[in-house]
């Protein structure tokens, strides 16, 4: 019997493409299906489900220009929800011995796609995805025994084993990071003149699966008018030249600032090509070293953003890959306030959440200072139920992957696993004004703690200090913001709680 080739909607990688090595056109059959229920399984951004299927489909044309044999099952070819029982149906008709797959980044969709396979009585072959730039065991070698991970050491240790930014085993520029160099605000004066975002103009089949999306997802959230995302391998690269030579030079200077209305600024908006693998680590990255070298960008920012690919990214994988299930359920500060339904639709007095929420609602983007320390730090310290805000975080980017966004929001954003972070992220409302102008014009006070009048990030801020004081009393991070609790009166640390606690029981009226 043949064997079938399944290549999920994140997989699209550049030819030749990995899965492919031992195709055999003449036995081997390519296999790509859409479902409805990866859409629905949490609510997600109608940009999102466009950006997957465009995507998908253009790639599908890309193998079937290539002479590749392919089935590709759209939504509208087959009944059934779940990809797993759209792939069980058409192994029923189409009988192999063999499904060959790279590693799913969903471990909910592995699974179910191993019982689809052993309920047909095929065996299913999952090979490594040679994408990242560490694979699964190298990840679980390094990480041992240790109770707890720190980015910073996997990403020197990733640094060395690739040689990347490295001169005789020291970091070029005797550092291993710039952020003394990096990560200002803008100051009263805002954003100097800033290079447009670029944008990829709809194709025919781009604009039918928009169409198809508001026909069949009426009722999901967010906007398709202003979608302009990548879709093919061209325009992956061509985003990624855009921002090497229009962005990159001053993106580590600006990369956490914000601005209202500026939804973009120095970002690279390459998560989602990556992400969907329409571009690989190491391309991005070598283009960034290569500026760097050829005098076209500052050492700070390319440093910067080698550390968010090289760094980063590969390290919250490895997390996903080693503590889920666990990581999916976590909730160390038993937080359980729902989610308020502003976040679905921006309709909230804060002027840093209204505005946060809007541009991902109209863009399917915030970049990651938004999504720390805005979405992120509120659901934090207003005590929002971590499961609700994760799916949240899954439904609403159109670069969002299980493997990335558990680990982002659960471990990182909201501290709810306490093994990824030294402490959580957490700020008042003082930090959103110095770092963007979100405070001005809006009616919250940065540096009111209670009343009406007081900015919901401050009070929530010291409430969660207050509340947490003995868990974090040994945590030498936490040192500094605990003795300005110490400092406080009895009487001003219950008004605090007190607030706290009137404002969480009406979060939808913030």
């Amino acid at each position: 019997m043949r064997r079938h080739f399944l290549i999920l909607g994140d997989q699209l990688h550049p030819d030749p493409h990995p899965l492919l090595v031992d195709f055999n056109p003449a036995h081997d059959h390519l296999l790509m299906i859409e479902a409805a229920d990866e859409a629905q399984h949490v609510w997600s951004h109608r940009a999102r489900i466009a950006l997957f299927l465009s995507a998908m489909r253009h790639r599908a044309d890309g193998f079937r220009q290539l002479g590749l044999p392919i089935d590709y099952l759209t939504l509208g070819s087959h009944p059934h929800a779940r990809l797993a029982d759209a792939l069980s149906a058409h192994l029923a008709t189409h009988p192999t011995s063999v499904v060959v797959m790279l590693e799913a980044g969903d471990l909910r969709l592995q699974d179910a796609l191993r019982q689809a396979c052993d309920a047909a009585g095929s065996a299913l072959l999952v090979r490594p995805d040679p994408h990242f730039l560490c694979s699964l065991d190298d990840f679980m070698r390094w990480a041992g025994d240790k109770p707890g991970l720190r980015m910073e050491f996997f990403y020197r240790w990733q640094r060395q084993r690739h040689n990347i930014l490295m001169a005789d085993g020291e970091p070029v520029g005797g550092q291993w990071n710039f952020d003394a160099d990096n990560r200002q605000p803008f100051g009263r004066q805002g954003p100097p003149p800033r290079p447009q975002a670029p944008r990829f103009a709809r194709d025919a089949l781009t604009q039918a699966v928009i169409d198809e999306v508001r026909a069949r997802f009426p009722d999901h959230p967010g906007s398709l008018d202003d979608f302009a995302w990548p879709v093919t391998l061209a325009e992956a690269e061509a985003a990624l030249a855009d921002f090497i030579r229009h962005r990159l030079p001053d993106f580590g200077r600006w990369q956490d600032a914000m601005w209202a209305g500026e939804p973009f600024l120095w970002h690279s908006l390459l998560s989602a090509a990556l992400n969907l693998k329409l571009i690989s680590p190491r391309q991005v990255i070598d283009a960034a070293v290569q500026a760097w070298q050829d005098g076209k960008a500052p050492l700070p920012a390319v440093e910067g953003f080698v550390r968010q690919i090289l760094g980063w990214r590969e390290f919250v994988r490895g997390i996903y890959f080693r503590h889920m299930p666990a990581l999916a359920e976590s909730n160390q500060y038993a937080h359980h306030t729902p989610l308020p339904d502003w976040y679905w639709t921006g309709k909230t007095q804060a002027r840093c959440l209204a505005d946060s929420i809007g541009q991902t609602l109209l863009h399917g983007y915030a970049h990651h200072i938004q999504r720390l320390m805005i979405t992120g730090n509120f659901a934090l310290i207003a005590g929002l139920e971590p499961r609700a805000v994760a799916d949240w975080y899954l439904a609403v980017y159109v670069d969002a992957v299980a493997w990335v966004e558990e680990p982002n929001t659960l471990g990182m954003a909201l501290n709810a696993w306490p093994g990824m972070t030294s402490k959580p992220y957490c700020a008042s409302g003082a930090y959103i004004k110095r770092m963007s102008n979100y405070c001005s014009g809006c009616r919250y006070r940065p540096e009111q703690r209670t009343g009406a009048s007081a900015c919901p990030f401050t009070t929530f801020y010291w409430d969660f200090l207050i509340r947490h004081q003995p868990r974090f009393a040994s945590n030498p991070r936490m040192a500094l913001p605990l003795k300005h609790v110490a400092r406080m009166s009895e009487a001003e640390r219950s008004a605090i709680t007190d607030y706290a606690e009137k404002l969480r029981q009406n979060l939808e009226a913030i």
